[in-house]
């Protein structure tokens, strides 16, 4: 009889924020008859999924901003991989940094086969819909992936919001999880490291604020309802003209999500977010680039795949493009007399 048992993981970065996938998930959620979008309530109601969630985003193991996956069936033969996404508080409707991670790691590990020059399309379930991860290689080696998203497209615009630094305005808009978007000036702030711990207090504030919002409230699934994350920006330059035609935008941005964890990368899901609000306000149009930095200084380019209509709402068809590294394998141990099992979060 033993005291301990393991939990395998591997680990992979997107532009600085981690990604830990967990391939042997926890039964609860792989069984067969459900969708994605299911196994996520599924695992959101399950005891099984949400300790082996915090053992693996709690200290000692984790950390306040510590975000990953369970591997699950997809919702049919379509599609290479399901997935869940967590992170500290729970699990989330979409990831686009985690999109990229999961498309790098499917061909890395030859899951999914891959010409050593070309494309590879690795296409993933998540709750939010179905997305698209093209791996690009040359030589046999990963260059980059580019993350197509669900259709995304804004849910409202200048909607009043108390903080701690005044009443400002803010942009709600989908991207396979609802954002809210305002320029970091708003608040006399910048996106920098040392403003950091304010801006995840204006951001829970913005969140808490916003939870029952209308327009936070998803058209047709309420599984994907509520204020994910707050995205501050801030322009960088000036747009330039491509040499081949169209602009190039360059801003920064740090998004907030959840109970205030901070995405180090310039955040998929909040990138097509953006698009779609650039879009809809006439500042990017197809043919244009968005040039999306992250805190870290790390970089999404995104632009406008295409342009449909989703729930009757003008969208666009988001791509963006970003890369991911691995960064190990872990085999977590779990010594059952250890009282702070399954972890805990100082933040």
């Amino acid at each position: 009889m033993t005291n301990t048992e393991t939990v395998e993981t591997i680990d992979w970065h997107t532009g600085g924020e981690p990604f830990r996938i967990v391939p042997d998930s926890p039964a609860a959620v792989t069984g067969e008859g459900l969708t994605v979008a299911e196994r996520r309530i599924v695992a959101m109601d399950s005891d099984e999924a949400q300790w082996v969630r915090a053992l693996l985003c709690n200290e000692p193991r984790g950390h306040a901003d510590m975000y990953g996956c369970f591997l699950v069936p997809p919702d049919d033969t379509e599609a290479h991989l399901g997935v869940l996404f967590w992170h500290k508080d729970g699990f989330s409707t979409a990831c686009g940094h985690g999109t990229i991670a999961l498309g790098a790691w499917a061909v890395a590990s030859g899951r999914v086969p891959a010409p050593a020059d070309g494309v590879t399309d690795v296409v993933v379930d998540v709750p939010s819909g179905r997305v698209t991860a093209s791996v690009r290689t040359k030589a046999g080696v990963i260059e980059d992936v580019t993350f197509t998203n669900v259709p995304s497209y804004v849910c409202a615009r200048d909607v009043p919001i108390s903080t701690s630094r005044g009443t400002v305005t803010v942009d709600i808009a989908f991207g396979g999880a609802v954002y809210a978007v305002l320029p970091v000036s708003a608040i006399g702030l910048r996106v920098r490291p040392e403003d950091i711990a304010s801006l995840i207090a204006v951001g829970r504030e913005i969140r808490h604020g916003l939870s029952a919002a209308d327009a936070t409230e998803h058209p047709s699934d309420a599984r994907l309802s509520g204020l994910y994350g707050t995205i501050f920006t801030e322009e960088v330059r000036p747009p330039v003209i491509l040499a081949e035609g169209g602009r190039r935008l360059h801003h920064r941005n740090l998004t907030v999500f959840a109970d205030g964890e901070v995405d180090r990368s310039p955040c998929g899901s909040g990138t097509s977010a953006r698009v779609a609000l650039l879009a809809d306000a006439g500042e990017l149009h197809p043919g244009d680039e968005l040039r999306h930095e992250s805190v870290v200084g790390s970089i999404f380019s995104a632009r406008i795949a295409g342009r449909t209509t989703a729930h009757g709402i003008q969208a666009v068809v988001p791509a963006v493009t970003g890369t991911a590294h691995a960064i190990g394998t872990c085999r977590f141990t779990v010594d059952w007399r250890d009282a702070l099992v399954p972890g805990f979060v100082l933040r």
